[in-house]
Order: C-alpha cells, then structure tokens, then sequence
C-alpha cells in the first residue's frame, strides 16, 4: 500500500482564538473556511507540506451525538484530555520560546523525555494537547 496523511482533525470552538494560535503564531496557512451558522470548519497547513492538512472542525455539528455526548466533549475539550496533535521541529528551544512569548498555554517546558524523545506540549485556545518533538 502506498498511503500518506491528507486530513487530520481537531476540534475547536473559537474560530478567532483558532486563527490566532495555528495561523498567526504556528505560522499555518489556511486553505479552506468554510461556514455554516455560527460554525467554521477551517483547513490549514503549513507552507512546507502541501499535501498534508489539519482541520479543525466543530465538535457539536455532527448530527449522530446526543446533547450528553456533547456535553462530555465540551469537558474533556476544557480539560485538554480530548484530542491530540503532535508536530515535529529541528529547534525545539526556538519553538518553545516562540509559543511562550505568544501566549500559548504552557503544559510542559522542553524535556528529555524516558523513551528517547526531547520535546514539550502547549494547549491550543480549544483546549488540545499539542506536543512538539524535537527531530533531527
């Protein structure tokens, strides 16, 4: 098989906050918005990588949840234990220092971790885990 990431999603519930922090701060491109109500569905990536893109998506506008799965979303979205994204940088230090001096919520600060891997989290506006590997 020859298979390659296109989409990935992530759910977000402030399309200014989203902007702000995956384009304005990450420095994403966005590729698409599309809206509908009050909902956006907004489909970035970065420059780099043309074919592979992230979107973030409503979590509420999926029509099969009920209003309790609903609310548990919302919770687990503000607890920052619903979804997850890892990216991967050359320059972990510049990076982390970039996000702190943006703003971005801090999780964890640049660290060696256990299993081999040096690397830090933030949290997007929405409340996602955000890990950033340092590779090399």
């Amino acid at each position: 098989m020859n298979l390659t990431i296109h989409n990935a999603f992530l759910p977000h519930d402030d399309r200014d906050a989203a902007l702000a922090f995956y384009r304005d701060l990450l420095g994403f491109e966005v590729r698409k918005e599309v809206g509908y109500n009050d909902m956006y569905w907004i489909t970035l990536g970065h420059p780099a990588q043309p074919g592979t893109s992230l979107v973030l998506n409503p979590p509420a506008a999926d029509p099969g949840i009920t209003d309790e799965e609903r609310r548990v979303i919302s919770e687990m979205m503000a607890k920052g234990t619903f979804a997850m994204l890892t990216l991967a940088t050359p320059d972990l230090d510049a990076t982390f220092a970039a996000l702190e001096a943006g703003g971005a919520e801090i999780v964890q600060e640049p660290i060696e971790q256990p299993y081999g891997i040096r690397d830090c989290a933030v949290r997007d506006p929405a409340g996602n885990m955000i890990r950033i590997n340092e590779v090399r």
